[in-house]
């Protein structure tokens, strides 16, 4: 597997935790030895792993939380670090987002999340991360 195939499965893994409200696997995800911080949409920035987990803790115990679904991911990789730019479909509508990945004991682990509104798509047209046939939502 490639650095990048590695990369998009984390991320999808990231998206599956959030879908499925599985806090384990989502903790699991999230660097320990890095620094770590998340802005999630319309919430001040989360600076400290304490904070940001308990901020998922929250969320996915939530039965109100949306369902969501992550389209059209980019990877651009750093040496032992990597970005990943990506759409996600919630109920409301559809976010931009940014998730830093880290390598850490030879894994891809977060260390960064933002998301945020998106007004305007740069195309008409977007692609799933996995088959309509898996969604989550």
């Amino acid at each position: 597997m490639t650095d990048s195939d590695a990369i998009l499965a984390a991320n999808l893994e990231f998206y599956r935790a959030f879908a499925t409200r599985d806090f384990a696997a989502m903790e699991a995800l999230w660097a320990k030895a890095a620094p770590v911080a998340c802005v999630h949409p319309g919430w001040p920035a989360l600076a400290d792993r304490q904070a940001v987990m308990e901020s998922w803790r929250g969320i996915l115990s939530n039965p109100e939380a949306p369902r969501i679904v992550c389209y059209d991911e980019q990877v651009f990789l750093y040496g032992d670090t990597a970005l990943v730019i990506c759409e996600e479909e919630l109920g409301g509508g559809t976010l931009i987002a940014s998730n830093l990945f880290v390598r850490e004991e030879g894994a891809w682990r977060i260390a960064h999340h933002q998301a945020g509104q998106l007004v305007t798509r740069r195309s008409p047209g977007r692609r799933a991360s996995r088959p309509p046939s898996s969604r989550l939502n």
